[in-house]
């Protein structure tokens, strides 16, 4: 009794559950032990599991009916089987996740408030669905989602589940831009995009951020601290064959627009809009490649030792 009352109020203290077979760590009720990264970097974001809810069952309107949105004001856009959808910045910012599916293809559109990055990925595990969650908890200040299977840690950026059953396993991205609504729209007047009329009572007409992408505040801990450029300075991040190299806008509006490049041997460009603060990589076959828009704070501190592009003439 006494020792069951000790595990007890160990749980209740400390997040970590000792049994006298193994010790198990959790973090607001997750499961993080032998995470892939340390747990003590895994910290509480603020609100609890939950707290920022997913949008479940997203509605969808045509470009003609949105009222919401100014032709400067940033969206996610994403054209995959068939279908064309943009996700306003102004709705992610309050709820993070949007569990969609394009035909028969469950997608999960994420973006992280704290990096800046929006990352979409195909929502299965060995061909089975999975809808996502925000845990509440953040590593290297991104967002760590929960799959509602198994209830495993994923990091956003790293695209890794980094505990629980299927620690270790890997999301695959889509390709997805990052720009403008005005930018979106020119390139696709059909597309759906997200409505307001979530189900939640948000004023999605103010940031919950206020002046956070401009300022140099980092509200939590990162693990490498980047130097070099303000730490909320966009990057085109990309990743081929596990080689990563960051470009920065701040270079990229050095150049024409078009840079051509090549990264873990294979050739690419580098395309940047400078009126929209957008970019992609398109590689030898003409296709858009997945990338991710991110603060370059937050590249950094999952890449220290990635690539840089500087321009030089």
């Amino acid at each position: 009794m006494a020792f069951n009352r000790l595990i007890t109020l160990l749980f209740l203290a400390g997040g970590i559950y000792i049994g006298p077979a193994e010790a198990r760590s959790y973090k607001s009720g997750f499961d993080v032990t032998d995470a892939l990264v340390p747990i003590e970097q895994i910290l509480p974001g603020g609100p609890p599991k939950d707290g920022i809810p997913s949008i479940d069952n997203p509605k969808f309107l045509p470009v003609s009916k949105v009222d919401f949105l100014q032709p400067e004001d940033r969206v996610l856009g994403l054209s995959h089987n068939g279908f064309v959808r943009a996700y306003p910045i102004a709705i992610m910012n309050w709820h993070e996740i949007v569990n969609d599916r394009f035909g028969s293809q469950p997608v999960a559109v994420t973006f992280c408030p704290l990096c800046g990055t929006g990352i979409a990925f195909k929502a299965e595990h060995n061909n089975r669905p999975l809808s996502f969650g925000v845990s509440g908890l953040l590593y290297n200040s991104d967002v760590l989602l929960y799959d509602r299977t198994s209830e495993s840690l994923w990091s956003q950026i790293k695209m890794q589940a980094i505990s629980g059953k299927f620690k270790g396993e890997r999301l695959e991205p889509i390709a997805l831009y990052h720009t403008t609504w005005s930018d979106w729209i020119k390139r696709h007047p059909d597309s759906q995009v997200l409505s307001d009329d979530t189900g939640f009572a948000r004023n999605y007409r103010r940031s919950p951020y206020g002046d956070y992408e401009t300022n140099r505040s980092i509200y939590f801990p990162v693990e490498f601290a980047a130097k070099g450029y303000h730490p909320k300075e966009r990057v085109l991040g990309v990743n081929i064959g596990g080689v990563f190299k960051a470009y920065p806008f701040a270079e990229l509006a050095k150049t024409s627009g078009r840079i051509a490049d090549s990264v873990g041997g294979e050739s690419i460009e580098i395309e940047y809009d400078i009126d929209n603060q957008t970019a992609s990589a398109i590689d030898a076959e003409g296709k858009t490649i997945p990338t991710v828009i991110a603060f370059w704070f937050a590249w950094y501190a999952f890449h220290p030792d990635g690539l840089l592009f500087k321009w030089s003439e």
